[in-house]
């Protein structure tokens, strides 16, 4: 199995596993609000920012230039953030601390992808980059992780 095949398999395989244990651990609304509104959230953004020529990705199977590995990692990695911040705080404190942990796990992989040639980041946009990764990816995920998260809070 190639590099890319195994890392869409494996974020993939993360995706399904916080799906089966929010399946397992909480009430369907919010497994389904969370995984569905999570996922569609996701989709578009991934979408937007692909159609707007700032994103190309180089792996994975896609549908409108969005590969569907991204949708179950981003789900998957907003579930790990969301549980963890559930063992501290509830509510909308636990939603902006999920956000947090989420992003901050994304400013240490996201280079990595960068430079393992699993997307690229196309635009001209002025503005801060780290480490090839531009601001507003990190915007984004602050943005789609705590929408993702209070998707979930609303029925739990």
């Amino acid at each position: 199995m190639d590099e890319n095949t195994q890392f869409v398999a494996t974020t993939a395989a993360v995706g399904v596993l916080a799906l089966a244990h929010a399946a397992l651990t909480w009430p369907v609304e919010a497994t389904v609000a969370f995984f569905g509104g999570g996922a569609l959230v996701a989709f578009v953004a991934e979408a937007v920012v692909i159609n707007l020529g700032w994103l190309e990705h180089h792996a994975g199977r896609k549908v409108l230039g969005v590969p569907l590995y991204v949708l179950l990692g981003w789900t998957g990695t907003i579930y790990v953030a969301f549980r963890l911040a559930l063992l501290v705080a509830s509510g909308w404190p636990a939603v902006a601390l999920a956000a947090a942990l989420a992003t901050g796990f994304d400013v240490l992989t996201d280079p990595q992808g960068v430079a393992d040639g699993r997307w690229t980041y196309t635009d001209d946009l002025p503005g801060p980059r780290f480490a090839e990764v531009p601001w507003w990816n990190y915007a984004g995920w602050v943005a789609i992780s705590a929408t993702t998260a209070g998707f979930g809070s609303l029925f739990l």
